[in-house]
């Protein structure tokens, strides 16, 4: 594929997950400026698994396993305009994940300030899973760890059915190093090995913390057929379904949707992933701006 039709297609793809005209995230230089190695090296479990494009299956996987926590599912549906305006609310969670991953200290120190400060505006009332008023604030330990354990879940089971490479140092390395990610959020006590992820899921699980009301349903609605141009619709439909084929049954069964089979999914999603990958080339200008940092000092080869 020529470099003229790989660069077009990959800023058509970058304009819709940054959100911008141009498809150059307004957070490139962000990422470029900084004198340190920030928290994470190109050959850690991190790096590799969020420069991938299977992310795109994870990012979809992660909001529906969010929704079935009624506390993080009541930030989303009272404090965000998700409806109205859903790439903007997938920028700004790109912004977070790239700037986290790939970016120096002082970067990652900057967006977490950002994000600190919208947690801090958010804030309610929901009903528990038998029935009682619960006030919530985002910046609450319970709800932050659920994010981050929706997330850590999300990205590292998609990545081990539709990576490109493997994980370095393999689940428990990933689950380890992304805590680092949270501290500068106020979570000082995120899982660090896969097992402790799997306990604290399963425990939500058991004690029927996850629920789904009518809320969760529309927001599991939206989640699958968001508004997408016809184009965007055929390829979405196929990753909504690779992210479902990922959920344990126990979750599948919660949000109600019963996923084509794996053995056809699983192919296809590759394929398909293969073929984004030809397309839009192996260079990301975030992964290029970090590199070039660590070059810059010294860090990196």
């Amino acid at each position: 594929m020529s470099n003229a039709l790989q660069k077009s297609l990959g800023s058509r793809f970058r304009r819709i997950i940054t959100n911008t005209p141009d498809g150059n995230p307004p957070w490139l230089d962000q990422v470029a400026q900084g004198d340190d190695a920030g928290l994470f090296a190109p050959t850690e479990a991190p790096w590799i698994v969020h420069g991938d494009l299977a992310t795109l299956i994870g990012g979809i996987r992660a909001l529906l396993v969010q929704a079935l926590h009624p506390g993080s599912l009541a930030g989303v549906t009272e404090h965000s305009r998700y409806e109205q305006d859903p790439l903007g609310r997938l920028a700004g969670t790109t912004k977070w994940l790239t700037i986290t991953t790939f970016g120096a200290k002082s970067a990652i120190e900057a967006e977490a300030a950002r994000v600190n400060r919208m947690h801090s505006r958010v804030q309610g009332e929901y009903a528990t899973g038998d029935g009682q008023p619960k006030s919530y604030r985002a910046t609450d330990r319970d709800l932050l760890l659920w994010v981050h354990v929706a997330f850590t879940d999300s990205f590292l089971a998609t990545h081990q059915m539709f990576g490109r490479r493997p994980i370095p140092g393999g689940p428990d390395s990933y689950v380890e190093l992304w805590a680092r990610s949270v501290t500068p959020l106020g979570l000082m006590e995120a899982p660090n090995n896969f097992a402790e992820l799997q306990a604290i899921i399963q425990g939500l699980i058991e004690d029927e913390t996850l629920i789904v009301t009518p809320v969760t349903q529309r927001v599991i609605r939206f989640i699958q057929k968001p508004p997408l141009s016809r184009t965007a619709r055929g390829v979405y439909f196929l990753l909504f379904q690779a992210a479902l084929v990922t959920l344990p049954p126990a979750m599948q069964k919660l949000v109600g949707i019963k996923p084509l089979p794996k053995w056809l999914v699983v192919p296809l999603t590759r394929a398909l992933l293969r073929s984004m990958r030809l397309a839009i080339g192996s260079n990301s200008p975030l992964e290029e701006a970090a590199i070039s940092r660590l070059q810059r000092i010294g860090a990196f080869g």
